[in-house]
Order: C-alpha cells, then structure tokens, then sequence
C-alpha cells in the first residue's frame, strides 16, 4: 500500500466511502422494493377475498330468489291451475305433448344456467334490489338479452302444450305482457345508465326476445 493512502482525503478512503454510499443505497432500495411488493400482494389478496365473498352472497341470494320467484311462477302456480292433469292434447295430436316436453326441458336448464351466471360473473342476482355488479353477456347472453324471462315463458308454455290446457296459455301471454313492461320502463334505462357504453353495444347487438342465430362476441 503505498504510504499517501494513511492520509486524510486519499484516493482509497474516497473509493471506500463510495462503496459504502452505493451499497448504502442499494440496501435502502431493496428494503422498498420489498415493502412496495408486499402492499401489492396485500392489496390483491383483499380484493381477491372481497370479491369471493360478494360472490358467495351472489350465489346464496340468487338460490333464494330461484326458490321464491321461478319455482313459483313456473311450478307452483301453473300446478295449482292445472293439477298437472292432461288433457286432451291440442289439435288432438299427441306430437304437441313431445313439444311441451322439449320446451320445458330447454327452458329448466337455461333459466339455472342464466341465474347462475348473474351470481358468479355478475356478482349480484336477478332481483332488482341486488343486482349485478357486472354485466353479464356470455352464455345465453350472447343469444338474447333476457334469457331469464324467456325460459319462464317457455316452462310455462311447455306445460300448457304438455298437459293440453288453454289456461296456461293465457297464464304465460300474460307474464310475458308483464315482462316486457318491466324490461322496457325499468331494466333497459337502468342497465343503461349503470353501463353505458358496453350495454349500449349489447343492446344493439343482441334481440331484446327472439333469440340470435349465431352467438354474438363482446370485443
């Protein structure tokens, strides 16, 4: 070592100090890096966690409503009018009995289908006082705007062609009439207002009833 580096102000003590800096530095920057990382995995798992439980409350409010609206308006009333008894069946053909019993098998699994789609894509149910946080439009979404309604009716319609009673023709026009009230006046201006954009191009794509031939992509 040569003999100036003992003195105050050589150029090895200015060396060593800007080692000490830099490593300094480093250590600091790594120490905030690490608390910066762990904030965002903190952050992602509360909204992870956040989002499951809406969900599980989706899911237990949507099973509700399942319970007291469609079992109801689809089972128990149209039982109650017709003892589920047959009839002679309409036209006196017995094939129409086969078609009430494809409508009713087409329309059980899309209406589970759809109002499990409200609770686990859309994080809300069907009723309007929890509704969806998300706009849902995959599965029969991508066919028609109100797959819910339509596989009432058609549950409806099936027994009525089933069982051969008029009654439940009548009982299915009018919930349909009832429907398309509620979607025009209330659900079509809210869902609009709630978001914007991306149900405007929903709406203009998919039919409000009779359903698309091919399923339509959100981009």
């Amino acid at each position: 070592m040569s003999p100036k580096s003992n003195f105050p102000g050589s150029r090895d003590e200015r060396q060593d100090e800007r080692y000490l800096c830099f490593s300094y530095r480093e250590r600091v920057g790594a120490r905030m890096t690490t608390g910066n990382h762990e904030g965002e995995v903190g952050m992602s798992s509360q909204r992870v966690s956040g989002t499951a439980v809406q969900r599980t409350i989706a899911v237990l409010g949507s099973a509700v409503f399942f319970v007291v609206a469609p079992c109801t308006l689809a089972g128990l009333v149209p039982w109650s009018i017709t003892g589920w008894q047959l009839r002679p069946p309409f036209l006196g053909l017995e094939l129409t009995r086969g078609i009430g019993a494809i409508m009713i098998l087409a329309g059980v699994p899309g209406l589970v289908d759809a109002f499990a789609r409200f609770a686990l894509q859309g994080l809300g149910t069907p009723a309007p006082i929890a509704p969806p946080r998300n706009l849902v439009v995959t599965g029969l979404y991508r066919y028609v705007r109100n797959p819910i309604y339509v596989a009432l009716v058609a549950i409806i319609l099936g027994q009525a062609v089933l069982m051969g009673d008029w009654r439940l023709i009548v009982y299915g026009a009018l919930w349909w009439l009832v429907f398309h009230v509620a979607v025009v006046a209330y659900e079509e201006p809210t869902l609009e207002q709630t978001f914007g954009k991306e149900y405007e191009a929903f709406r203009a794509a998919v039919p409000r009833w009779i359903p698309r031939m091919t399923p339509w992509r959100s981009k």
